[in-house]
């Protein structure tokens, strides 16, 4: 799952599950929306007698120094796919 901050909504989504997604405007709540969706997501699949997938991402925050008046220490989610 990776979520994502925009101006006035956090976003989130499951890159083993396509269409797997959640928007709101915390990211509390965000986290319980998407936690929702994945099992919904799942529970539709099982119905169907479809396989479940094996979780294939990956992701990790990687931090790195920024030369900037506004910013001086910072860190990204940097996703992989394998």
């Amino acid at each position: 799952m990776s979520s994502r901050y925009c101006k006035s909504s956090y976003g989130a989504y499951v890159p083993d599950l396509p269409g797997c997604v959640a928007v709101a405007r915390t990211r509390r709540e965000v986290m319980r929306l998407i936690r929702e969706a994945i099992q919904f997501h799942l529970d539709g699949m099982r119905e169907e007698g479809r396989r479940l997938p094996r979780p294939a991402s990956e992701a990790e925050y990687v931090e790195v120094t920024v030369t900037s008046p506004f910013v001086t220490r910072v860190a990204w989610p940097a996703l992989s796919m394998l």
